[in-house]
């Protein structure tokens, strides 16, 4: 398996993934809107997307980070927004190399470090997180202002 930062190159399949992680989400979106946003990511550079490929080149998963500001450090840091692993490469370290890759990233910009939301339901993800030394904030809440409806009715009041 290799992880490598995705470019232009990678649209088609990292739009196939990234379907696959909206479905995960329950909130599907037609691939041409998918594309569209990760095509402007990839073009305008406001995002690092890295993708995991297997041996044959076959994409199995991707994370997406975004950058931002800790005010309270005062230094950069990183958002991990997206991780997913194709459901067919799960249970194969995947998931893990994504982490250390979006990690190695993190700790080579300068970033004083990473934050990431989970669904409370993804229990495996949390794990994962977890082992790989993150701490679960008990000291914050999150809050969401929802200025457009989510897809699918998706409303964070009733956490669905």
């Amino acid at each position: 398996m290799t992880v490598s930062a995705a470019s232009a190159n990678d649209l088609v399949d990292l739009v196939r993934l990234f379907a696959g992680y909206l479905r995960f989400y329950q909130v599907p979106r037609a691939e041409s809107d998918i594309a569209d946003f990760l095509g402007e990511r990839l073009q305008r550079g406001d995002a690092q997307l890295f993708i995991a490929r297997d041996a044959q080149g076959v994409a199995q998963g991707f994370v997406q980070l975004y950058p931002l500001f800790s005010s309270l450090a005062l230094e950069p840091a990183w958002l991990l927004s997206d991780l997913y692993v194709d459901e067919a490469s799960r249970r194969a370290g995947v998931g893990e190399a994504l982490m250390n890759a979006a990690r190695a990233h993190a700790e080579a910009t300068g970033a004083c470090g990473l934050q990431l939301e989970t669904a409370k339901s993804n229990l495996a993800g949390q794990r994962l997180y977890e082992r790989l030394g993150y701490v679960r904030d008990e000291q914050f809440l999150t809050y969401w202002l929802a200025l457009k409806r989510w897809p699918c009715g998706y409303d964070m009041r009733e956490g669905q």
